[in-house]
């Protein structure tokens, strides 16, 4: 016997939005002014930005890529973190490259120590990568030079947008997070739960008459082992192999998650109780029931970090889209549509 999945594809709840739409008439302090000054006079591009290949995007996140071919600095032994060969990381390292991520992203580290060891794993692979490949002076190429000047152009651009479209520390206040709240209620409500344990005996393809009769000789099995005085639905589930250590339980699902034909099934089940086999395309389920959660809504303390994140993000879009149309406006771009037209057939032919 082997599991299958009983729920629907999640849908992620569609709070961005919402909170985008609310967040517009919010007021930003005075503060803010002075981290988004009005654009002067500057040689900054106008031309639309190329897109640009993975690596160049995971490069210009970095800062400037000048010292690329430099050894890093000698680290002191307290300080290292990790080592591989003459290779480390150090603490300093891992804050920088941590500093560099977005809020979320930092936010999920935090949480997650497995992913704080990953991002120690890749600072280590790159620095390999990079001691080899400037020891073949892969570096000093021509594409690679001129992808290193478009990466750190990238960089500068990216990391000015940032220092003029950041929120003051102090926004949202508490005014504002409360109404954000309570407009979006809904995105917050958890439906009811349910934690579920199943059996699942596939169906064999239409057709082979032998895997049919086995099949159905199987489910008769398992159902007559489930009416037995003090049957274990998890034993049962687990069947010969004694090393499957999840027996059947598909943890806590929320029930606008589950198959309609299952969900039918388990809203009319007792606790611990058992429901009939229940045919669906991939074969039959046999779903026990063993704990239910209520529907609730999240509180605010619940969800303060998600919601402070998601607020400030969409102040500083609508910043950075501010900074770049008053830029525009002040600098207005002359493209030469004759020229981009006869680029556009060339590329066609």
């Amino acid at each position: 016997m082997t599991t299958a999945t009983i729920v629907k594809p999640l849908r992620s709840i569609g709070l961005a939005a919402a909170v985008a739409a609310f967040v517009a008439p919010l007021d930003v302090p005075a503060q803010a002014q002075t981290q988004a000054p009005a654009p002067r006079a500057v040689q900054a591009p106008v031309r639309k930005p190329q897109p640009q290949p993975a690596a160049q995007a995971q490069a210009a996140a970095t800062p400037a890529p000048a010292p690329v071919a430099a050894a890093p600095k000698p680290t002191a032994p307290e300080n290292v973190i990790a080592r591989v060969g003459e290779t480390n990381v150090s603490a300093d390292d891992l804050r920088s490259y941590v500093a560099a991520l977005a809020p979320r992203e930092q936010a999920a580290l935090a949480k997650d120590p497995a992913m704080l060891s990953q991002a120690v794993r890749l600072l280590l692979a790159n620095r390999l990568v990079l001691q080899e490949a400037v020891a073949r002076k892969w570096d000093q190429q021509p594409a690679v030079a001129a992808q290193l000047d478009r990466a750190r152009e990238g960089a500068v651009v990216e990391l000015y947008l940032q220092s003029v479209s950041t929120p003051p520390a102090n926004f949202p206040n508490e005014d504002d997070l409360q109404k954000v709240y309570e407009a979006n209620r809904a995105a917050f409500l958890m439906p009811r739960q349910f934690q579920l344990a199943q059996i699942f005996v596939a169906a064999p393809k239409e057709g082979d008459k032998a895997a049919e009769d086995k099949a159905k000789q199987e489910l008769d099995d398992v159902q007559r082992k489930l009416k037995a005085p003090g049957a274990d639905f998890a034993a049962i589930a687990r069947g010969d192999n004694n090393a499957a250590k999840d027996a059947g339980d598909l943890g806590w699902v929320a029930e606008t998650q589950i198959r309609p034909e299952i969900r039918n099934q388990v809203m009319g089940l007792a606790k611990n109780s058992v429901s009939e086999p229940i045919k669906l395309d991939d074969g039959w389920h046999i779903i026990k029931l063993l704990d239910t959660k209520a529907s609730y809504t999240r509180t605010l303390p619940e969800v303060r970090d998600q919601l402070v994140l998601q607020i400030r993000s969409e102040r500083s879009n609508m910043m950075r889209r501010a900074y770049l149309a008053e830029l525009l406006k002040q600098h207005p771009p002359v493209l030469n549509e004759l020229a981009l037209s006869s680029l556009l057939d060339a590329s066609k032919k």
